[in-house]
């Protein structure tokens, strides 16, 4: 028996964080806040070339600007 989150195409990393922002939902506001704020989270990597650590950026940002560009070239074919 498969899992309903592999079912539908989920990771489970993607999965458990649906099911968190789920729960915080729930809470009366004062907890949702403080739930809220605990559970966000900003990512950052940079690239390495030559030994040599490059600029780094937002994971958030570099994937928006990913498929915005991705989205632009799949227009004209």
């Amino acid at each position: 028996m498969a899992f309903a989150w592999k079912a539908s195409g989920l990771t489970y990393n993607r999965y458990l964080a649906v099911a968190a922002r789920v729960v915080r939902r729930s809470l009366k506001e004062g907890e949702r806040l403080k739930a809220e704020r605990r559970g966000e989270m900003e990512l950052k990597f940079a690239k390495w070339e030559n030994g040599k650590q490059g600029e780094n950026k937002s994971l958030a940002q570099a994937n928006a600007s990913s498929m915005a560009e991705g989205a632009g070239h799949g227009q004209g074919q």
